[in-house]
């Protein structure tokens, strides 16, 4: 536990410090991000905030990691595969983000060079990462809900590579679809944090019942500094923001909660702990899927993702973040009672065996 208390204060304080330097060197360099106007039908109410200082998610990801990393100076805590494979798939990603969130700012427009191809790209990188996953260590090959053996449908090794692929790359695309309005990204994204913390943790502490779970330990630490630098990002990123995420947090960030899912043995415990940000993905699936159907003339929503549609119809854009934040709460806690509830019914039926 206090290994996972320090990998969190870590985090955060490196996070709070780096987000602020990183806004002092952007702002300098005179170039933001740019926003869509109604020529794109972009949110032309958030034209007032081009300019902003971007890219944040660089501070949250090596602030996590170094959170992480000094969390392993305590003794009994080793340097998991696992772990060290889904930073490697962390920053991989991150790293196209990256590229896309530079272009944007290069071009002045806010679609980068990988806006059409982008999805393929980061789906062939999702291909390779899981196999690597599944390849060099113990994870379970099994469809999973809050264990391996539930419902413990075992995939052929192709099949759980491809299946994997998907929850990491769609994942990674609904957060960062989730990332358009001030802290909404970020404080979604902490609370599923928070939950793969008490999940793995909680694995860590009862391995009678989730043996198949390889260095929980660790990856609770992972989770956590992940929370912690998601937190003191948030300092600077609360409305009305000082900097953005950009794609390289928010694919970053999605990634590791796919792979969180995969490691802990809660693949379709996923969409539920995520559930704002599949929520956010949806509306927009939903929202091309009316327009193409109508020949092009209709529209669902206002505007998409659907925070943008509430903001379009007089919610002010922190009523719609702290709703929405409270919707991502609900969808976390019953995810983790969910998990807690299916460990009380092992824990009985274990007892009433003995």
């Amino acid at each position: 536990m206090i290994a996972i208390l320090t990998a969190a204060a870590v985090a955060m304080i490196a996070s709070l410090i780096g987000t602020r330097v990183l806004i002092s060197v952007f702002k300098r360099l005179g170039k933001g991000q740019p926003i869509l106007g109604a020529e794109d039908r972009g949110p032309v109410q958030h034209i007032k905030k081009q300019g902003t200082p971007t890219m944040g998610g660089i501070a949250i990801l090596f602030s996590a990691a170094f959170g992480w990393f000094i969390a392993h100076f305590r003794d009994g805590l080793p340097f998991s595969d696992q772990s060290m494979i889904i930073w490697a798939a962390v920053f991989v990603l991150g790293f196209v983000g990256f590229l896309d969130d530079f272009l944007k700012v290069q071009r002045q427009h806010n679609r980068g060079l990988f806006w059409k191809k982008k999805g393929y790209i980061t789906f062939a990188i999702c291909i390779a990462l899981t196999w690597w996953l599944t390849a060099a260590t113990g994870v379970s090959e099994t469809l999973s809900f809050t264990r391996a053996d539930l419902p413990g449908i075992t995939f052929t090794w192709p099949l759980f590579v491809i299946w994997t692929a998907l929850m990491v790359w769609g994942t990674s695309n609904a957060v960062n679809v989730t990332d358009g309005l001030d802290g909404l990204a970020a404080g979604s994204a902490s609370f599923g944090f928070i939950a793969f913390t008490v999940i793995a943790y909680w694995a860590f502490r009862n391995p009678q019942f989730y043996g198949d779970v390889v260095n929980p330990l660790d990856l609770a630490v992972l989770a956590a500094s992940l929370a912690g630098a998601c937190g003191g990002f948030l300092w600077w990123n609360a409305a009305p923001a000082r900097i953005f995420m950009g794609d390289v947090g928010a694919l970053g960030l999605g990634t590791a909660l796919g792979l969180l899912a995969v490691t802990t043995n809660t693949h379709l415990l996923l969409p539920i702990i995520c559930g704002i940000n599949v929520i956010e993905a949806g509306s927009v699936a939903v929202q091309m899927g009316v327009f193409k159907a109508s020949g092009r003339k209709k529209r669902l929503f206002k505007n998409s993702p659907i925070h943008h549609h509430f903001e379009q119809s007089g919610w002010p854009e922190t009523t719609v973040i702290i709703r929405f934040w409270i919707i991502s709460a609900i969808c976390v806690s019953t995810a983790v009672a969910m998990f807690i509830a299916d460990f009380t019914n092992l824990q009985s039926l274990s007892e009433m065996r003995r």
